[in-house]
């Protein structure tokens, strides 16, 4: 009877120790992997859409007029009338010089003038009377033609003292130098008692209209043959706004006011191969100075059937070109190679390689392979949160 409990003993020990194996066996069993879906992807869907394209382009401002103002008579100048850098009228007095001598000058020839026109008067009245007294033989032909002659040549006097009153005037008129244009005045190069002549070199002042006021901009000859190119064979056409312009001021703010293109030079400058167009602008508060250096925006001509893709969408591949993923009818990735004309804002302008209704994939582009099928959602999209997986039960 004594062995037997010992056999039974065993026994049980020996199933307890399987039953336990068997668990520890099923705990560390390894948990399977979830089945991972396509890659997420962000895509926009082109459109073909009108789009004006400009061109930003390098200019400086001149006046709209300017003139130099020079002395017409000789003197003195007695005044100068302007404060220097101020805004003139047509016609205003700038500097008087000293008009004495010319004065007298003009008092002189008026009378010089009377004087000739109460000759006139007697030589006139003496050869109406001898024309009368020689039909019937009371003076001669010969002093009848002499009194004639009196006449004419007194008359003729009249005529020139008439021209030397008017010179007179003239000149007395110049010693008051006017503005010839209206603008702002420029700084005197003289003061007051100093000599001038007559046509000098030197100006006393300039003045130069700037409202309006030019803005000279340059562009390459090659890029207007390609411009005038694309307009001849259709893919550009002129709309309303094409002879606009826009101005961008040396420390990048915009102006305010826009221009129009007035017209393009019909030489090409031999040292830059540039091609000299001329814009108009308002410039009421004197903004634009002359010679300030400005970017103009140029509205060049509207594209019709534009592909515009975004930026964040093209990428480059090993030899510099631009490349694009778009998500085909399957659902695949495909991979294109691209054209682009331009930047246009945050969007590249496509010639080729992309066209309307291609899905172009913009978010997500380093989990995509050229063929692997994706999963095309809008791009802004919030992405879906992944399927929670129950844990396992120890």
């Amino acid at each position: 009877d004594g062995p037997m409990p010992l056999r039974t003993s065993s026994a049980l020990t020996t199933l307890i120790a399987g039953g336990l194996a068997l668990s520890l066996a099923g705990c560390s069993k390894p948990k399977q992997q979830p089945q991972m879906g396509p890659p997420e992807v962000g895509v926009v869907t082109l459109q073909a859409q009108p789009v004006t394209l400009t061109t930003v382009l390098p200019g400086r401002t001149s006046p709209y007029a300017v003139s130099d103002v020079r002395p017409q008579v000789n003197g003195i100048i007695q005044a100068r009338l302007f404060q220097e850098g101020s805004n003139v009228r047509a016609g205003q007095v700038l500097y008087q010089i000293d008009p004495a001598t010319y004065r007298a000058a003009y008092d002189q020839a008026k009378a010089l003038l009377a004087s000739a026109q109460a000759n006139v008067a007697t030589a006139k009245a003496k050869s109406e009377r001898y024309d009368d007294l020689v039909k019937i033989n009371g003076v001669s032909k010969q002093d009848a033609d002499d009194a004639k002659a009196a006449y004419l040549q007194a008359a003729a006097a009249v005529q020139q003292n008439q021209a030397a009153v008017q010179s007179a005037r003239i000149n007395l008129d110049y010693t008051a130098v006017k503005a010839p244009i209206a603008g702002r005045v420029g700084v005197s190069a003289y003061t007051k008692g100093a000599l001038v002549t007559a046509g000098q070199t030197n100006a006393l002042t300039t003045v130069q209209t700037l409202d309006p006021i030019y803005v000279d901009i340059n562009q390459s000859a090659a890029e207007l043959l390609k411009l005038r190119q694309a307009m001849s064979n259709g893919a550009l056409s002129s709309g309303p706004t094409s002879a606009e312009v826009s101005l961008q001021l040396e420390d990048g703010s915009t102006y305010p006011w826009k221009g129009k293109l007035e017209f393009a030079d019909v030489t090409v400058d031999q040292t830059t191969g540039a091609v000299t167009l001329r814009a108009i602008f308002p410039n009421p508060k004197g903004v634009l100075l002359p010679g300030l250096y400005v970017r103009a925006l140029i509205a060049q001509g509207v594209k019709s059937s534009a592909i515009l893709a975004p930026q964040q969408g093209v990428t480059r591949d090993e030899g510099g070109n631009p490349t694009a993923m778009v998500v085909d009818a399957q659902g695949k990735a495909q991979s294109r190679r691209l054209k682009t004309e331009r930047a246009v804002g945050d969007k590249w302008l496509i010639a080729s390689g992309l066209q309307a209704g291609d899905r172009l994939i913009v978010e997500g582009l380093q989990r995509v392979k050229p063929g692997a099928p994706v999963h095309a959602v809008p791009a802004g999209s919030a992405p879906a949160a992944p399927a929670q997986q129950p844990g396992a039960n120890h």
